[in-house]
């Protein structure tokens, strides 16, 4: 079922045409599935920002602990939290500048989907990248 906050023309601006992807909560293990999301988006043409405490450097990206020490433009941050913890992500990809913020399967916060909205921030809640482009013809 499409909600609201999986709108196609989202979802669509990200697979497509945004590029940089800061991926919070990527981690260097590769058991998790933020990790093979991320390498998803590389092999799909992205480049992705690893975000996490820690900042490693992951699939050969160097990491960073904030959104906000990342030195160059993100387009899509993609939340690999839990729904409690994921708003203030979105709070920060509007601060930062970002074009997306996409929560994936089972992270909901509707609050932040309002707030990022109403800055005119594209995002999509409670999907995933694969099952996106699984989904296409």
């Amino acid at each position: 079922m499409t909600t609201s906050w999986q709108d196609p023309k989202a979802v669509d601006l990200m697979l497509d045409d945004l590029e940089t992807w800061a991926v919070v909560g990527l981690s260097g293990d590769p058991s998790k599935t933020a990790y093979s999301i991320a390498e998803l988006l590389q092999q799909r043409g992205k480049r992705i920002v690893p975000i996490h405490p820690d900042a490693p450097t992951v699939l050969g990206e160097q990491g960073f602990a904030t959104l906000a020490d990342v030195p160059f433009p993100i387009d899509v941050v993609d939340v690999f939290r839990r729904s409690e913890a994921a708003g203030r992500f979105a709070d920060e990809a509007v601060a930062v500048g970002a074009k997306g913020v996409w929560f994936q399967l089972g992270v909901v916060d509707e609050a932040a989907f309002e707030r990022t909205t109403a800055a005119g921030v594209a995002m999509v809640m409670d999907t995933c990248p694969a099952i996106e482009w699984r989904r296409r013809p």
